[in-house]
Formats: C-alpha cells, sequence, structure tokens
C-alpha cells in the first residue's frame, strides 16, 4: 500500500499492484474512454524513461509525476521565476545565510578515503577541502565509480552499481522566439495576446497511445523517432523575465532518442535534422512557428551527460524502472543512502525516491547523515 504523511493510505493494495505491475494503459483503459484523454495521460508515463506506455511498470511513472501537490493542489506543477535555476540559488542562499560556503566552477576530481572513512573531496585543480561527511548529489555511477578511489566498495556492491540502467530517451530543445506560437486548434484571439493554453503544458503529436509507442519503437530499434512525441511549455507566458516584450522561450521535451545510434553519432547534422523534424511538427499544430525562431539550443542524451553530468542524460540519475524503485533504488544495498565508507551519502535523484524536483533524497540523506554525526559526538563524549 502507498502512504502519505503520517501513514495515512492513500491507494488501496490492488491499485499498488495495478500501477507496480500493470501497463499504464490498461490502468487508463478502466477509467477512459477517450483515446485523445487516455493518450495525453499516457505521456507523463514515459517522461524521462525510456519504456512505452504499454511497458509493464509505466504506470509507476504516471504516479510519480501527479503524487505531490502545489500550494495545495494536488498533481499541479509551477513555474519558477527567473527559470529552475533560481532554485538552486534559492537553496545556495539559505546555506550561505547559515555560514555555509558555496563554490561553483569547482569540479571534484576524487573523495577522500581514509580507513575506509569519507574526509572530504579533492577539487580538480588540487585542492583538498577536508570534511566530517560527504553528501554526494551526483549520479551513483559518479559517486561510487567515478569519484571513489578504485578497489574502494566490496566487489558485490561495485557489480550492482554497474548494473544501473541509466538509459534515456529525452532531447531537451530550448528554442528563443519573436512571437508567441498560435495554434490551429485553439487559435490566438489577437496577435501576441497570452492564451490560457500558453500557460499550460501543451502536448502534441499523442492524439494515439499507439503514436508514443511508435515513438519508442524507433528508438529500440536505434534511430531517432521519426514521429516524435512532443511535451511544450512556454514559461515566459508567465514570466516576463525570461524574453523581451513580445518574444518568448518554449522549452520541447521530446521522445524518444537513443543514447547510441545505429548508424553514426549525434554531431551537429544529426542534431539538427532531429530537431527539424520536430519543429516540421510542431509547424503542423502551430503554422508560423518555424518562422518565429530565432535561436535554439538542442540537447541529446550524450550532451545532457557531458554538460550536467547526468550518467547517460538520464534526468532521474537512473532509470525509474521496478528493478530500481523503493528498496532496490540505486541498488538493494544502497537504499538507505549509507555505502560502507563511512561518511559518504548519497543525497540525488539516484537514491529513494527519485527524480522530480521535490527535494526528498536530499532531506532523507541528510536525516541520516545529521543522526550519524549525533551519534559519533555522542561516543566520543562517552
Amino acid at each position: 500500500m502507498l502512504f502519505a504523511a503520517f501513514g495515512k493510505p492513500i491507494i488501496s493494495w490492488n491499485w499498488d499492484v495495478c500501477i507496480i505491475q500493470e501497463h499504464l494503459l490498461e490502468i487508463l483503459d478502466k477509467w477512459f474512454e477517450s483515446e485523445p484523454l487516455k493518450a495525453t495521460l499516457a505521456t507523463d508515463s514515459v517522461i524521462g524513461a525510456m519504456i512505452s506506455p504499454k511497458t509493464p511498470g509505466s504506470g509507476y511513472v504516471l504516479l510519480h509525476h501527479v503524487m505531490g501537490e502545489l500550494e495545495g493542489i494536488k498533481g499541479a506543477w509551477g513555474y519558477v521565476e527567473g527559470g529552475m535555476g533560481s532554485v538552486s540559488q534559492a537553496i545556495a542562499n539559505c546555506a550561505t545565510d547559515h555560514g555555509a560556503s558555496v563554490f561553483t566552477n569547482k569540479p571534484v576530481s576524487s573523495i577522500i578515503v581514509e580507513n575506509n572513512e569519507a574526509r572530504g573531496v579533492v577539487l580538480e585543480d588540487g585542492t583538498e577541502i577536508k570534511a566530517k561527511a560527504v553528501l554526494s548529489n551526483a549520479t551513483p555511477k559518479v559517486t561510487f565509480l567515478d569519484l571513489l578511489p578504485q578497489g574502494s566498495l566490496p566487489q558485490d556492491i561495485e557489480l550492482d552499481v554497474r548494473s544501473i540502467s541509466y538509459e534515456s530517451p529525452v532531447t531537451k530543445i530550448n528554442v528563443a522566439v519573436k512571437e508567441l506560437p498560435n495554434f490551429l486548434a485553439d487559435p490566438n484571439r489577437q496577435k501576441g495576446e497570452v492564451m490560457p493554453h500558453h500557460r499550460a503544458t501543451i502536448h502534441l503529436n499523442c492524439e494515439h497511445s499507439d503514436l508514443i509507442h511508435d515513438a519508442y519503437l524507433d528508438a529500440q530499434r536505434g534511430t531517432f523517432s521519426k514521429s516524435p512525441m512532443i511535451e511544450m511549455v512556454i514559461p515566459s507566458s508567465l514570466d516576463p523575465t525570461l524574453a523581451p516584450p513580445g518574444s518568448h522561450v518554449c522549452l520541447l521535451f521530446t521522445q524518444y532518442t537513443p543514447y547510441d545510434l545505429r548508424e553514426g553519432q549525434w554531431d551537429d547534422a544529426t542534431r539538427n535534422q532531429y530537431a527539424d523534424t520536430v519543429f516540421d511538427i510542431i509547424e503542423s499544430y502551430a503554422p508560423g512557428f518555424k518562422d518565429s525562431v530565432v535561436g535554439r539550443d538542442i540537447l541529446t542524451p550524450p550532451d545532457i551527460e557531458k554538460i550536467f553530468g547526468l550518467t547517460g542524460g538520464n534526468i532521474f540519475h537512473g532509470s525509474m524502472s521496478l528493478d530500481q524503485l523503493y528498496t532496490s533504488r540505486p541498488i538493494t544495498k544502497l537504499s538507505n543512502y549509507k555505502c560502507p565508507i563511512k561518511g559518504l551519502y548519497l543525497c540525488g535523484s539516484g537514491a529513494h525516491p527519485g527524480g522530480g524536483v521535490m527535494g526528498v533524497p536530499g532531506r532523507q540523506a541528510a536525516l541520516v547523515a545529521l543522526k550519524d554525526l549525533k551519534s559519533f559526538r555522542r561516543k566520543i563524549e562517552v
């Protein structure tokens, strides 16, 4: 059974089993008749995941995306003024207000381990920063395989960490446009006038669940989808700080694009070829979109990995599959935020309960670390 805060049940045992074992379309067929509605809901069952709505367990991915709330509204999402970097900045401001030091553009090259205890980190410039504990927000692969000295982990744990799946279907395209998109389904009343749908998540090319499944099959064959699933948001419709007056920012979350292509590789030519495919589809829904584009930034899975350090380009620090959830996240023997190296904790989305802008893995890891530090101090006092 799934539980809300304070242990109150939010979903019955039968529904828990359905969500974990069944594919999403089986669940949606029990509740809805409209195929466009089912397909729209199905998009959130595959976001960031190299699965189809017909994959067993895809129902959980939908639940993961809608189980939260914003300002008391269940399943609601929100824009952050100034962009998502404002969240990081707010956290940094709070930390510095409480005496923390924040270093940026200072990549970590390794974690210092002495007598099987984490003692700090070494930066790429050779600077050592000593600490009583190390909390890593990097992926499990980066944390345990790239930053730890070789041989630090027991062999069985290292093998399990190496087996974690980071498969990702996502290519993110950030687009600057000189005018607001004008959709055939709900035309703009006046040029440049923001309408309610401009402030919502706009689902394109997913009128039927089979379209999503077919796009997934393309990626399984090692090619990017010929008819990709597209989610568009226009944050500048609410936040004028993101673009000049009259102009807008469109953020496109697209699937499916494999990390490794069967033929060739991701270079400027293939990136632009895929982006042109996406833009052609958007043009069919909103004529004039392509002419309005003044700039675009195309981030394939390898680009996301290289720029943001997300292994495999996976936005969740690891697949949200049944074998990598709950007490198996990231692996069974590391599911309590700790590892065999004393004082080293995993606090990112690779830990339970997984991805999303919620801060739960970090909070849980911090509580575990604080408990261990308090226990250590009591032992010293005794």
